[in-house]
């Protein structure tokens, strides 16, 4: 089953920086990344069906920063479709972030679902993106922060049941669910994993079309 997008039909996508990747710089609104690329190719596709979309993303956001903006940002904008892609900053807040903290996989679960609850009683059709990381090599740096192996490792650790949070959401509200790390993963195993995301958190323009083409498949 496929989300049908209608004529006149408004799709938001919100999240982290893969989501935000610079929109406020971006004359459309919708920044660089998989947004835009989803935007241009559902246009070409259907010049008939035209489509409002918007892009709420903000840089370093997690779950509980997505909360208190939600209504402004989100529910405001009345959407027929909302995409979602949080999770990363949950993952590595307490690594690099002076004042972060681990965030427990319950307490994500249940920002995530306090987000969901308000688009399910409205109607609204989701689509949720689970969050990845991909094993690329040597140290990556997030601002001041020089990430090594055994950092990421700890990441990728935390990473694994958030992600089992997002599948069970997704079963939970009938959403559409990206299976995004997998997809990454099998995408690295041929090419090596910097291809499509040279820090492994943040998607290359090929690592954005990746996701936009994945999206794509689950609209009609």
């Amino acid at each position: 089953m496929t989300i049908t997008l209608r004529p006149g039909s408004t799709v938001m996508f919100t999240g982290d920086s893969i989501t935000d990747c610079q929109r406020l710089e971006s004359e459309h609104g919708l920044g660089f990344g998989y947004p835009l690329r989803i935007a241009g190719e559902w246009g070409l596709r259907h010049p008939e069906r035209a489509v409002t979309w918007l892009n709420s993303g903000t840089g370093g956001d997690k779950v509980m920063d997505l909360e208190p903006r939600w209504q402004t940002d989100v529910l405001d904008a009345r959407p027929d479709v909302v995409s979602i892609l949080v999770g990363i900053n949950d993952v590595g807040w307490h690594t690099y972030a002076p004042d972060g903290y681990v965030i427990p996989a319950e307490d994500y679960a249940a920002g995530y679902d306090r987000l969901l609850a308000p688009l399910a009683e409205a109607g609204v059709d989701l689509i949720l993106i689970e969050p990845f990381l991909l094993p690329v090599h040597g140290p990556v740096e997030v601002g001041d922060a020089h990430l090594g192996v055994e950092v990421r490792k700890e990441w990728r650790a935390d990473l694994d049941p958030k992600i089992q949070v997002v599948r069970e959401l997704a079963r939970e509200y009938g959403a559409h669910l990206l299976a995004a790390d997998g997809m990454f993963a099998e995408l690295a195993a041929t090419t090596g994993p910097e291809y499509w995301a040279a820090d492994g958190v943040h998607p290359t323009p090929a690592g954005h079309a990746a996701l936009a083409a994945a999206w794509l498949r689950l609209v009609t």
